[in-house]
């Protein structure tokens, strides 16, 4: 069996219309850990069809499918991506590239947005928040990117707590404050496949910004 270069791992919610893309689009050497979080769709079957590794979490919370990702991994660099076809899979040795080389401990995709991409509301508020960590807490990244990789071992370093949408955000600070070396490398942001859990609904939308701003109250204190 084929030793992965890097494990990706996919949180899933009922992406069954997205799979096929996503997967296909998947470089040589990258293994494929498709997190399934309650799907009621047949997420978890195509998945596995596809040949991708699928872990089951019945909690539900990005974070949670996150992490049960990262706990199933083990090559010794770990991407993440959104599993809704908004990003190419095929563009992720760019962003593990500097890991790779040894030139930085996290890297972000930058998303570049194609047109029917990116909603104003939600592309502003990636805004704000960015220049927020920029300002006030010295953090320079320019897009909260979803895709996104780095080591193993620090991953499990920063122990991270957040099970819901905070997740990401939580990864981002306690790299930082660990004094670990970030960078962003763009990406392309393509429209997303189906409906989104999180920016498609206004009490997702909310949900997102409770947990990202628990998360920033925990970090200054």
């Amino acid at each position: 069996m084929t030793i992965p270069i890097v494990d990706v791992v996919l949180p899933c919610l009922n992406e069954a219309g997205a799979l096929p893309k996503v997967l296909g689009a998947l470089p040589t050497g990258y293994r494929a850990i498709v997190v399934d979080n309650g799907s009621t769709d047949d997420s978890a079957h195509i998945a596995a069809s596809l040949g991708a590794t699928v872990v089951e979490q019945r909690i539900r919370g990005f974070g949670a499918a996150a992490h049960a990702g990262l706990l199933a991994s083990s090559a010794s660099v770990v991407a993440f991506c959104d599993c809704d076809g908004s990003l190419d899979l095929t563009e992720l040795p760019r962003v593990v590239e500097p890991i790779a080389r040894g030139d930085a401990d996290l890297v972000l995709g930058r998303r570049r947005a194609t047109p029917g991409s990116w909603s104003p509301p939600v592309r502003l508020a990636n805004r704000v928040l960015a220049a927020y960590l920029r300002a006030r807490a010295g953090v320079p990244v320019h897009d909260l990117g979803p895709m996104r990789a780095a080591g193993r071992d620090g991953l499990f370093s920063l122990a991270l707590t957040d099970r819901r949408s905070g997740y990401p955000l939580e990864m981002l600070l306690s790299a930082h404050a660990a004094g670990w070396r970030l960078a962003e490398v763009d990406v392309s942001y393509l429209p997303r496949i189906g409906r989104s859990k999180v920016t498609g609904t206004v009490r997702g939308f909310l949900g997102a910004v409770h947990d990202m701003s628990h998360v920033l109250r925990a970090e200054s204190r």
